[in-house]
């Protein structure tokens, strides 16, 4: 269990200690909420914490944990030179810090993530293009986990570009979860 699990509850009133930039959900967008707003936690996981605010969720991630009162979490990094298979395993592993704000499982562990690959462009610089869908065609989360995901990823200066591509075939199933995702949802 992570720091953010350990130090927070479900419905838990936390005032904001600064102004904080937040993800928007279900629509990704980056908004900013203001010192002293009053937030409550709805979910704790990975790197990230979903709060809700004045009737609307967003998503605060590990580096401005700050904000309401936690150690922030540094993004992942590279060592500089690392190799395309590097690279690809550092997306991966960023990913499974990426989660449904409504969901307690990380993406990869619930099957979401379908591929990563790793381009060279022609300036040299480097894209990851993530391959994934969501649980339903109509989910409205698509957005901020694709923001989420691109915004980890691009953490190591190696990557210049990250392309998310949401695609719905095949389409996703229960089969695609892990044990420990139908565990950790009850749905052995």
């Amino acid at each position: 269990m992570s720091s953010v699990e350990e130090r927070l509850y479900k419905g838990q009133n936390l005032p904001l200690q600064r102004a904080v930039n937040v993800i928007s959900v279900p629509f990704g967008k980056v908004v900013e909420l203001p010192e002293d707003a009053e937030v409550q936690v709805m979910q704790a996981r990975g790197n990230s914490v979903s709060v809700g605010y004045e009737g609307r969720l967003y998503l605060i991630e590990g580096a401005q944990l700050d904000a309401i009162g936690l150690e922030p979490i540094a993004a992942a990094t590279l060592p500089e030179g690392a190799s395309d298979a590097e690279l690809e395993q550092f997306a991966w592993e960023c990913l499974r810090t990426c989660f449904d704000p409504e969901i307690p499982v990380n993406i990869v562990e619930l099957g979401l993530v379908y591929s990563v690959r790793v381009e060279s462009l022609i300036s040299g610089e480097k894209m990851i293009t993530v391959r994934m869908t969501l649980t339903a065609p109509g989910c409205g989360m698509g957005e901020v986990i694709a923001a989420d995901a691109k915004h980890k990823i691009l953490g190591a200066e190696q990557v210049s570009k990250v392309h998310v591509e949401i695609v719905f075939n095949p389409p996703w199933s229960r089969d695609m979860m892990s044990d420990e995702a139908k565990l950790e949802l009850g749905m052995f």
